[in-house]
Parts: C-alpha cells; structure tokens; sequence
C-alpha cells in the first residue's frame, strides 16, 4: 500500500498547508507515490493514524510539529493496544518547536527528512503511557514520545497556543518561557518512583519538572543530555526552586545542557512514576505538558512502554 501521509496545514502558523503542493512533489520525487490527507480539527491526527494501522498501512508520515507526532503518536499507540500491527513512522518535521526530530538527528532540511525515509533505516523507540486529570476533573489516558513536564512547561504551552508564533520556535518558546516564569509558583511534589523493581517516595521542590523520553523540549533546550529513545528508562529532571530571577539565569543554560550538575538541579532515572502537589494551592498553575501540548492536570502517573515504536533515522 501507498505510504500514509498525515499533513497539518496550520503547523508553522498555517505556512505547511500553503507549502502541501511543494511538499507532496518533493516526496514523491524521494519515495513515489503517497497518499496525502489534510488534518482539520485538534486530535485529527490520531484518527487518521489509527485509521491507517486499522488499514494495515506499512508506513505513516507525518508533516508538522512535534503536537503532530504526538496526535500520531497517540493513533498509533491506540492501535497497538489493540493489538494491531503498528506502520513506521516518517517524521518531515514542519512545526515550531522540531524538539523530537532533534533527538532523532533529523536535519531540517525538506530533501534529507525524505532521503531519510527512502533509505530505510529505522529505530525502535519508548514510548510513555500516562493517566492524568482533565482541567474538568475526569480521569484521562494518553501516551507521549517526546517529554512530559509539569509546571513551567505546561503554562508555557498554554501561552504558545495563544502566540501568533511570528518569530520563529526558539524565540516563540523563549517568550512565552519568560511570561510563564512570571506566574509560576513553586510546587511542592510528592513523587513514587519505580526502578529497576523497586519503588521509593521521592519530595521534590520545584518550579517544574521534566519525565524525559529524549533529549530537547522547549524549542531546543537540552533538558536531559543523557536521555537515550530505546533503553527503557526515563530520566526525571527537576529544576528546583530558586527564586524567579535566579531560575530565569540558571534556565538559559538549558540551551547548551549545562544545567547539569547545578545545586538546585535533581536527576534520576525511572521506568514509571506517580506524581501529585502537596500544595493544592497552585494545581491551577501547574499544568501538564505533554510533547509540547497542554493536555491537563496532576495527579499523574506515567510509565514507559519500551521499543513501542518503529521511526526512520539517519
């Protein structure tokens, strides 16, 4: 069957539908004849991705940014929960952030994200399973294949669904990073970790907190250097409490992952995790971010789900 191509015209502030006839000419130049398919409403890529394992398509492609693949990602995974054999996935990274393509090593060019699919290679990836509140209270279920934080992360999530994003991602994710810092407020976590089979009760402090499947979020920030896409293990990454200037400092060294070793910084490894605020003041403010969407509330729990996933790399 013809691969599967799931395209978001309003990736990129509606410049990758303008771009669809262009995209569709050089794809097919690089790997043939596909089957293109236009999203049209939030959580259309999930359908569509799930419709495509139901038809025992062989490859899915998707066109937009890393909230796309997380929609895909999401179909995808629903499928295999049912038991169906799950397409490859191709990723032509056409969004604001580009944090997954990033782990992957995927250069932003048009001609090497298709020359990367026609070539074949692929990598088998975790993916995070998370039960978590709504804003409206009901018990929800979804699945992340990049990063899920909690607090900072999730307001800035908030507040680049509501920017124009005309500056690009980094600068894009950079402001709403400064307007988020503003109103955060410092969560007190109550934390179950499990490792290696065992389970411990972890008190974290922190004005946001990073479950971390790869290695970027924000638009580029290295949150977690050491985070590996196939080895079964998350890396949390929390980023303390210090004082809203002294984060904002200590913060632009995420950029280069030197955040690393500073006082404030905790990092450990996990294979599952339970989360929930001690200070129910600040639940409003501390929201999810889940592949760079906002999708609710703590209490989380989130656990991964190793090699769930076949990607084409470099």
């Amino acid at each position: 069957m013809r691969p599967f191509v799931i395209l978001n015209p309003s990736s990129q502030g509606g410049k990758t539908g303008e771009r669809a006839p262009e995209l569709a000419r050089v794809l097919a130049h690089h790997i043939g004849e596909t089957e293109f398919i236009h999203t049209t409403h939030a959580g259309h890529a999930t359908e569509l991705a799930e419709a495509a394992a139901d038809e025992g398509r062989e490859v899915v492609i998707v066109i937009g940014g890393d909230g796309t693949i997380h929609e895909v990602t999401e179909g995808l995974m629903r499928a295999s929960a049912r038991g169906l054999a799950v397409p490859k996935l191709g990723i032509v990274g056409q969004g604001t952030g580009g944090d997954f393509r990033r782990s992957l090593g995927l250069e932003h060019r048009l001609d090497r994200y298709c020359q990367v699919i026609a070539a074949g290679k692929t990598r088998s990836v975790d993916v995070g399973r998370l039960t978590f509140r709504a804003h409206d209270g009901s018990p929800q279920r979804a699945y992340f294949i990049n990063i899920l934080s909690v607090g900072i992360g999730g307001l800035v999530d908030r507040y680049i669904t509501e920017s124009t994003r005309p500056l690009g991602g980094t600068v894009a994710y950079f402001n709403a990073t400064l307007r988020a810092l503003a109103k955060s407020e410092v969560g007190m976590l109550r934390c179950k970790v499990t490792h290696r089979g065992e389970s411990r009760e972890v008190r974290l402090a922190t004005r946001t907190v990073a479950i971390c499947n790869c290695r970027y979020f924000g638009g580029g920030m290295e949150v977690a250097p050491m985070a590996e896409l196939d080895d079964g293990v998350f890396q949390v990454v929390s980023l303390g409490d210090a004082p809203k200037l002294k984060f904002f400092l200590s913060s632009l060294s995420i950029y280069r992952g030197k955040h690393i070793g500073l006082p404030k910084t905790e990092i450990f490894p996990c294979e599952a995790i339970e989360l929930d605020l001690e200070n129910e003041h600040v639940r409003a403010d501390f929201p999810l971010d889940v592949d760079g969407e906002p999708l609710g509330l703590l209490p989380l729990r989130v656990e991964v789900v190793p090699r769930a996933l076949t990607v084409f790399v470099p």
